[in-house]
């Protein structure tokens, strides 16, 4: 029997803040803090992100280590702790179980570009390794395979894998992971501009980037449209596209750490490869900012 465990509404996946190079744990400590007061129903350190890509293993667990302590049971904790290497994958979700997250976010493996069978063997190994509640994470745009619904549906009967964050963009592709898992697995949007469609589908909620900045604008349409209200969700849908297309002008974290900074809450550091957003783009976000009274 899985572990009865709730994984849906709001999920914001938090940026690591960086001071002179090394993890600023006293401005993560003020974002999980805004997060707890806003009402989401959980965090998620170390995805995509979180630059998890060039976090150390140390700094790794430092992330989630603070992140659960700061958390203090209020909201839940989702350790991101995907590795296109299945044993370093075993690690950190072993370590995340053990520190008390609440569950671990777990990508599909960049670069190697399993086949389908070796996608299901990769989370098979780490569900038998790791036995707490597990998020698969579909994001093809960022890792060079899309894994399929079939293979989802293949997974979702495995003890403790109860979620998957669906990052594909397709909508039809979706809709057949429901059709086909049904009650067994949740599905949660990884795309902030698609989150109502995808509660419309029968979606149970969003892993935002958005709600780094604006988490009760993502609360509110999510409550609205689980109280009946459509055509309020509707509203905010579309009343929120353009600080979410805001969020992508450059790739993900680049926009939201440099909005972050804006508003005054961190430094706009960010790690190489990635580089601080450009002229261009931080006068159109802080056009878009200003529009939303976010500073």
């Amino acid at each position: 029997m899985k572990k009865k465990i709730e994984f849906k509404g709001v999920f914001t996946a938090m940026v690591t803040p960086f001071k002179g190079g090394k993890f600023d744990s006293g401005a993560m400590a003020g974002l999980i803090e805004s997060q707890v007061a806003s009402g989401v129903d959980g965090i998620v350190p170390c995805g995509s992100t979180g630059e998890s890509a060039t976090l150390s293993h140390d700094e790794h667990k430092e992330v989630i280590s603070f992140a659960v302590k700061a958390a203090k049971g209020r909201v839940k904790v989702i350790a991101g702790t995907g590795s296109n290497s299945t044993e370093e994958a075993v690690s950190l979700t072993r370590f995340a179980m053990d520190g008390g997250a609440d569950g671990a976010l777990l990508t599909t493996p960049y670069y190697n570009k399993p086949t389908q069978e070796g996608l299901f063997r990769h989370y098979e190994e780490i569900t038998s390794k790791a036995p707490f509640p597990l998020i698969l994470y579909n994001i093809p745009g960022r890792t060079g395979v899309n894994m399929l619904p079939e293979t989802v549906a293949r997974l979702s009967a495995l003890e403790n894998i109860v979620a998957i964050k669906e990052a594909s963009g397709s909508i039809p592709q979706m809709m057949e992971i429901i059709r086909l898992c049904g009650d067994r697995l949740v599905l949660l949007s990884g795309d902030d501009g698609l989150t109502l469609p995808v509660l419309a589908i029968g979606g149970k909620g969003v892993i935002s980037v958005t709600s780094n900045i604006a988490p009760a604008a993502l609360r509110d349409m999510v409550d609205r449209f689980n109280a009946g209200d459509i055509a309020g969700a509707r509203k905010l849908h579309y009343h929120y596209l353009p600080l979410h297309d805001a969020m992508f002008t450059e790739t993900n974290p680049i926009p939201v750490k440099a909005a972050l900074q804006l508003m005054g809450k961190i430094s706009a550091e960010i790690r190489l490869p990635l580089t601080p957003l450009s002229s261009a783009n931080r006068v159109k976000l802080q056009t878009v900012l200003k529009e939303f009274k976010l500073i």
